[in-house]
């Protein structure tokens, strides 16, 4: 019997008040939907402008907890391909699958044979099939490629231990006589970051955990194998792929980090010209940007996200609403001076964070809502983890972070996954996704809506941002991002609990184009005053 959510917090919502920041939504679907909600027939008319380009919204999938396709428990592949519907129908247009490769562990990030599946996850031909229904789709596809370390059960490092298990005392290891010695970096001096080899008097750099041997990344034959690897899945048909770690390649050497993303680079688009490439750099915005220097197109905007990032400071209050404008505008400075052709990457959550439901205590749906909306109203390829447009929960362990996407709270549910060995118990917060559908102010439906709009207007993922004359404040967040090619927009955002008004009669040829509401209350253009409603967006076309 599969272990899933045992209960769901069930609570009462009351309506949106004048000046409050409440909604309508009912955890198990058991109040009636909600059908006057104004952003549902102002949005009606937009439709995505397709754009084949590296600006995408891009939804992130821990394959093992996402749906599962034959009933032992496990996420897999044809999962996913099961789901491609729902992915497309919410806006999304690439995908970032987990590792996939064969592991002993749950996560996957342990690599045993970067050339294989996991059996768990599924086959080759599952895989190869997920990648043409994607393509015919639109849909790009990004592998997790792990290359700071492997596993200890690497074809690689068994057989570089073997060789020093067996090497008499006194002898020197010979790297002529073990290939793959210098696939990895070991030394007789213990150290911080390095384990013990069991067995023999050498260290190994593992500075993840003892059995993520770390590999050497100096070795030329290890940047055959990478190449190699690469044009492996390139030819598989993947467009592309995140690279965990990228601040880890060389620990506290900054500067071979932007050699060897250089080097990443330019193998990928060798390769292939189009190899799409994303980093996890969870550091700080100036050294983001010196990562950029590499020539890398993307490296995950990490200052806006998680619980104590930009955005959240701004929702919870610590900050004011125009800061989300000066660190975007910072952000993109910093980058673009870096690298002008950069593609930045926000987001908000992933696997490694606590889940955004978490993050406001007291809130009931807006708070949430918006600290989305505010990364996916961020230029470049948006980045959205799997649950989260549900507002699934989870946090402490990793495994919790990990659970199973919340598709019903049927436990007999067969798309439903048994979720990670070691999960603990996670209590939801909000309704299932057969519940949310039936609610015009759910989260499932703010985010579909919002998708909405990033599509429609290519300039919010395109342009750049620019100061809009003053109008952002402590409560409001006002921005023009300008694109020559698709044309300018002015975007307004009330992140407060409390309706707030703008004369917007400096700016000239206005036109709201699209809304998007947190209540049931309107958001009104008249005579050039702009009033929002608490926990609100407006967006005009100039």
């Amino acid at each position: 019997m599969k272990k899933f959510y045992s209960s769901i917090c069930v609570f009462l919502c009351a309506l949106l008040c004048m000046t409050g920041c409440g909604t309508d939504q009912t955890a198990g679907g058991k109040k009636p939907a909600v059908f006057s909600v104004q952003m549902t027939e102002y949005n009606r008319d937009l439709h995505p402008a397709v754009r084949d380009d590296r600006y995408r919204t891009t939804y992130e999938i821990f394959v093992y907890s996402f749906c599962d396709s034959n009933g032992d428990g496990i996420g897999d592949i044809n999962g996913i391909r099961s789901k491609l519907d729902y992915i497309t129908d919410l806006g999304f247009n690439a995908l970032w699958l987990t590792p996939i490769h064969p592991s002993s562990t749950y996560h996957k990030y342990d690599v045993d044979d970067y050339y294989a599946i996991d059996p768990a996850l599924g086959t080759m031909e599952d895989y190869e099939a997920l990648l043409k229904e994607c393509h015919d789709r639109g849909v790009r596809v990004y592998l997790d490629l792990v290359l700071n370390h492997t596993s200890e059960d690497h074809e690689w490092f068994r057989t570089a231990a073997e060789y020093l298990r067996a090497l008499p005392d006194g002898r020197d290891p010979d790297p002529s006589d073990c290939r793959y010695l210098d696939y990895y970096c070991f030394t007789r001096q213990p150290g911080d970051g390095w384990a013990p080899l069991e067995g023999t008097g050498w260290y190994y750099e593992a500075r993840f955990w003892s059995e993520m041997p770390d590999l050497n990344l100096d070795s030329d034959a290890v940047k055959e194998e990478i190449r190699d690897i690469m044009a492996f899945w390139l030819g598989k048909g993947v467009d592309g792929f995140r690279l965990d770690a990228v601040t880890s390649y060389f620990t506290g050497d900054p500067a071979k980090n932007v050699e060897f993303l250089r080097f990443l680079t330019q193998t990928g688009r060798s390769i292939d010209p189009d190899c799409y490439l994303v980093g996890e750099a969870w550091t700080d915005r100036a050294a983001i940007a010196e990562l950029y220097k590499s020539g890398i197109d993307s490296l995950f905007d990490f200052p806006f996200a998680n619980y104590d990032g930009f955005i959240a400071n701004i929702v919870n209050g610590s900050y004011r609403a125009s800061d989300y404008v000066k660190g975007m505008l910072l952000a993109e400075e910093a980058y673009r001076r870096a690298n002008p052709d950069y593609v930045d990457a926000p987001f908000y959550t992933n696997h490694d964070m606590g889940r955004s439901a978490g993050y406001y205590a007291a809130d009931d749906g807006p708070l949430t809502k918006m600290a989305y909306a505010m990364s996916l109203f961020m230029t470049g390829n948006s980045f959205v983890y799997y649950g989260e447009e549900l507002g699934m929960k989870g946090s402490g362990r990793d495994e919790n972070k990990r659970a199973p996407m919340y598709w019903s709270d049927d436990e007999n549910d067969p798309d439903l996954c048994a979720g990670p060995p070691l999960m603990d118990e996670v209590r939801m917060k909000f309704p299932s996704l057969a519940d949310q559908k039936e609610d015009e102010l759910s989260l499932w439906r703010w985010f579909r809506e919002v998708l909405r709009v990033r599509s429609a207007f290519p300039a919010i993922a395109r342009g750049v941002t620019e100061d809009a004359d003053g109008l952002s404040d402590e409560n409001v967040a006002a921005f023009f991002r300008r694109s020559e090619e698709y044309g300018d927009l002015l975007i307004v955002m009330n992140l407060r609990g409390r309706t707030a008004e703008k004369d917007l009669s400096s700016i000239g040829g206005l036109t709201l184009s699209a809304v998007l509401n947190t209540s049931e209350e309107n958001i009104t253009f008249t005579e050039n005053i702009l009033t929002l409603p608490a926990c609100s967006i407006a967006v005009f076309t100039l």
